[in-house]
């Protein structure tokens, strides 16, 4: 909003001091996450083929833009750490408490002597296909529809 209608001529900047913030998820900042290095400068992101020699009132202006933006960031960073920081309490509980627990529904697997499955060998054609044969049939059911019904078996 600093920036007035102009905002899009700082966007460059605002990328800048994204890229070069640090961010306490990842322990570093993000350009360094991804290519190994700190980012350059951005005082010479002109178009190719645009080569300008700044004044210093340029680069200044610069400075002053990518500090308001860090400052901005890092304001907007608080503000997130206070609200998670409100809503989080340190649990601590004492032996022959009672105490609700949230389960999952996914279980650790017991082994079982029954779940070994024993390959069959199976006869390949020519073309290195082979012909199923069910089994058994282990359920039926009709899947009603508004006009029909369709039987549906599960071999």
């Amino acid at each position: 909003m600093d920036f007035g209608p102009a905002w899009h001529d700082h966007l460059t900047l605002v990328e800048f001091s994204y890229n070069n913030s640090y961010h306490s998820s990842i322990g570093m900042v993000p350009f360094e996450a991804l290519y190994g290095r700190r980012c350059r400068t951005p005082l010479f992101w002109d178009k190719v083929g645009e080569l300008q020699v700044e004044g210093p009132q340029m680069i200044q202006q610069m400075t002053d833009a990518v500090e308001m933006i860090f400052k901005r960031i890092k304001v907007a960073q608080d503000r997130q750490d206070s609200y998670a920081n409100t809503h989080h309490r340190p649990l601590h509980f004492e032996v022959g408490e009672n105490v609700f627990l949230r389960v999952s529904p996914f279980w650790k697997y017991v082994a079982d002597e029954s779940h070994i499955l024993h390959p069959t060998e199976v006869q390949l054609d020519q073309d290195l296909s082979y012909v199923e044969r069910p089994l058994r049939i282990l359920d039926r059911k009709d899947k009603v529809l508004r006009n029909k019904s369709i039987p549906l078996v599960m071999v």
